[in-house]
């Protein structure tokens, strides 16, 4: 990684990087500096087309409008953060501006001020770099660091929003009056600016009505989240065919080739991937993945793609490693694909929001009665939530920009509600049976499965977005087998 520009004496290199001495870095000749300045093409883009979302995201913002009427709303996009020294993690908007505007560069921020009709929109962005001062080339930030941004005019014909200069707007939010709502968590410098001007509880009440308008998906969303499946299914198809080369290095193996197609298809994966070989595959959430993979073991894949919207996928199934399941095995992975027949056949319009993951447990709880595991009846079980020790999570929750979506809305409005159409969930049971759990026979310890898949509500009842991908056991052995040729 290039360095860069730094101060050539000691005096100089006591002073921090970025102090600049009229308008620029110590250091830099004058003639360098004023050969910068001249020299550069135009390259300003005209007769830009709006995004694919601008008629989808003006919706939301005019919603948005409509919810908070006379008050100044700001939603900002977020900065970078350090991940070591002078290094940045890569950068991802935050959901509530992304959702908003379409937009995803950082520092960028939303405001709605509020006019006799309703709100007057304008977005807040870093303009060009100045050539004439040598920000574009001796600022760490600048263009010729980190790549060409939109001018604020060419935002203006993608976004379909007034664009201002963000370094601009904290004096004005320290300037403004009347009530204000901020989306909180994402950018200091902003809250600080508002700091006299907004509360905890009202901005809470801005977060969660962000947090339920994303319960119901758009047109846009919906096909987001089917291109988010169809690339997972592609990145699991990549893992199978690589099962050979994992058992000769280790679960990051698996890792690297779903991120790959993650990479090449999307923005990135939607969450830390889950590749969990073996025994692993009884940590819920483990996401370390450099344990051994091995003939004979079940793998555990938990990912999902994010495209470039930023809409995921989630999405889980259970290998055999080796492409053919043993009879524990293929006893516990049929039991939880049963209890997820029965999840999905749950989800439906007007349904209650529980009634997948009762189904799916109650199966759940009938086979370890079943098993002889726990004493029964099923009802027995349930209503002490004895299957638990086995089952140990929910059976689903909301899925879209985030992986687990709408997390902020109030319980009313999410676990507690009826299912619409255009909502979408996952239903991913699970059995756990941990290496060390001495309260079930030894052929079981060590084994875990869950499958899950994404689940759009319909007008007539639901439709499976990631059915690309086998679920019963012996069409999964059968795919895996062709993909192996």
């Amino acid at each position: 990684m290039a360095e860069e520009l730094t101060p050539e004496t000691p005096d100089e290199a006591e002073e921090p990087i970025k102090q600049r001495k009229n308008g620029l870095y110590q250091g830099v000749s004058d003639e360098l500096a004023e050969n910068m300045k001249s020299g550069w093409a135009d390259t300003e883009l005209t007769g830009l087309a709006p995004i694919a979302q601008a008629a989808e995201t003006a919706a939301r913002r005019a919603a948005l409008s409509a919810r908070f009427p006379g008050e100044r709303l700001v939603v900002p996009a977020g900065n970078l953060k350090t991940r070591s020294n002078d290094t940045e993690y890569s950068f991802r908007a935050s959901t509530e501006y992304a959702y908003l505007t379409g937009d995803q560069t950082h520092d960028g921020v939303l405001v709605l001020e509020p006019t006799k009709t309703g709100h007057e929109a304008t977005i807040y962005l870093l303009p060009r770099s100045d050539r004439e001062n040598g920000e574009f080339w001796l600022d760490g930030m600048g263009e010729l660091w980190v790549g060409r941004r939109h001018s604020l005019t060419e935002a203006e014909q993608l976004l379909g929003i007034p664009a201002k200069d963000v370094r601009e707007l904290a004096a004005a939010l320290g300037e403004a009056t009347g009530p204000v709502r901020a989306v909180r968590g994402h950018d200091a410098g902003i809250e600080t600016a508002l700091t006299d001007k907004v509360t905890a509880e009202r901005d809470e009440e801005l977060r969660v009505y962000l947090s339920e308008a994303r319960l119901i998906k758009d047109s846009f969303e919906i096909a987001e989240l089917e291109k988010a499946c169809a690339s997972t299914a592609r990145g699991f198809e990549d893992v199978v065919k690589v099962l050979d080369k994992a058992e000769a290095t280790s679960e990051r193996y698996i890792e690297g080739t779903f991120f790959l197609r993650a990479r090449v298809e999307g923005n990135d994966v939607g969450y830390g991937s889950i590749c969990a070989a073996g025994p692993h595959a009884c940590t819920l959430h483990w996401v370390r993945n450099d344990g051994a993979v091995r003939s004979g073991d079940l793998l555990l894949l938990d990912a999902g793609v994010e495209t470039t919207e930023l809409y995921t996928a989630d999405v889980t199934r259970t290998l055999p490693i080796n492409g053919r399941y043993t009879e524990i095995q293929r006893k516990i992975y049929d039991a939880v694909y049963e209890a997820q027949e029965a999840g999905i056949a749950a989800v439906k319009p007007g349904a209650a929001y529980r009634d997948f993951h009762d189904a799916a447990q109650r199966v759940l709880a009938e086979k370890l009665v079943e098993w002889g595991l726990v004493e029964g009846p099923a009802e027995r079980v349930l209503e002490l939530g004895l299957q638990r020790r086995w089952t140990l999570h929910g059976t689903g929750h909301m899925l879209g920009m985030d992986v687990h979506d709408c997390a902020a809305a109030r319980t009313e409005a999410y676990v507690d509600t009826t299912l619409e159409p255009g909502m979408c969930l996952t239903v991913e049971p699970g059995l756990y049976f941990q290496a060390d759990d001495l309260t079930v026979p030894e052929e079981y310890r060590g084994i875990g499965v869950r499958i899950e898949d994404d689940i759009l509500v319909t007008e007539d009842g639901n439709r499976n977005l990631s059915d690309q991908l086998p679920r019963r056991s012996d069409e999964v052995e059968a795919w895996m087998a062709a993909l192996k040729g």
